[in-house]
């Protein structure tokens, strides 16, 4: 199986669990990535919203398993993202905008055209797309992180329909706000930008949860691992949000 974004967040949690399951984890993040190879896994150092990135990292992939690939591909997680700018979007420019839009839905896109022929030829797989409960409700101050999120998940539910046939499930992965170092940075750009605390904005961010918490990475990782197992055979073209009960995504800014 193969994950991109794999070496911090989320993605990082997703290799460790899959890798306690048993599955042979291949990950793929940038180069100079802030975790670094998870333990157990295959590591390719690529931007995966470039094309040949992509190629080369797939080449990897399917390459037989005596010449260090997988052989094949059952799972794909399309997980990277990045945050995206912070403000109104009167104060936002295009360059923030297209590379929010090539790093969170361009790299799904070319992951899963390769992915597909791979396990229509299999017979078979699963893939799963992050999105975010911003793709769900909207994101105050997050316009290009929403709309992008927003296209991940109509990515999913038009390629669900389009290779169901070939045994090939495509569900959507919505997570809420994760505790961990990109949410304070989240948090941090937000409260630079409004002048609110970030104290403050985080204690809003739990408010808008119905269970009044942030979840972890471990969480999105267990819903992954049972989308992807046997057990979820015939869940499919499924947006499943693992949030705590999120109310809303609009903090103290402007209400």
């Amino acid at each position: 199986m193969l994950i991109t974004g794999g070496a911090s967040g989320i993605g990082r949690a997703m290799a460790e669990a899959f890798n306690d399951a048993g599955a042979r984890v291949h990950v793929a993040d940038l180069p100079a990535s802030r975790g670094g190879q998870p333990e157990g896994c295959g590591f390719s150092g690529v931007d995966v919203s470039d094309p040949a990135g992509v190629d080369e990292l797939f080449a990897t992939v399917l390459a037989p398993a005596d010449a260090g690939g997988l052989g094949g591909l059952d799972v794909l997680c399309a997980n990277v993202g990045i945050a995206g700018p912070t403000g109104p979007i009167e104060d936002l420019d295009a360059e923030g905008w297209d590379q929010t839009m090539a790093v969170n839905v361009r790299s799904a896109f070319l992951c899963c055209r390769r992915a597909v022929p791979a396990m229509r030829a299999a017979g078979g797989g699963s893939i799963l797309l992050t999105s975010s409960t911003a793709g769900i409700t909207g994101f105050p101050m997050r316009s290009p992180y929403a709309a992008s999120k927003y296209a991940v998940i109509g990515l999913g539910d038009t390629l669900a329909m389009e290779v169901g046939e070939f045994g090939i499930r495509v569900n959507v992965l919505c997570p809420g706000s994760v505790d961990g170092d990109r949410m304070v940075r989240v948090i941090d750009a937000e409260a630079a930008a409004t002048g609110e605390s970030a104290a403050d904005l985080r204690a809003a961010y739990e408010k808008q949860v119905s269970m009044r918490t942030f979840v972890e990475g471990r969480d999105i990782a267990a819903m992954a691992v049972f989308l992807a197992s046997p057990a979820a055979r015939f869940v499919n073209g499924q947006t499943i949000s693992v949030d705590g009960g999120l109310e809303t995504l609009r903090t103290t800014w402007r209400t």
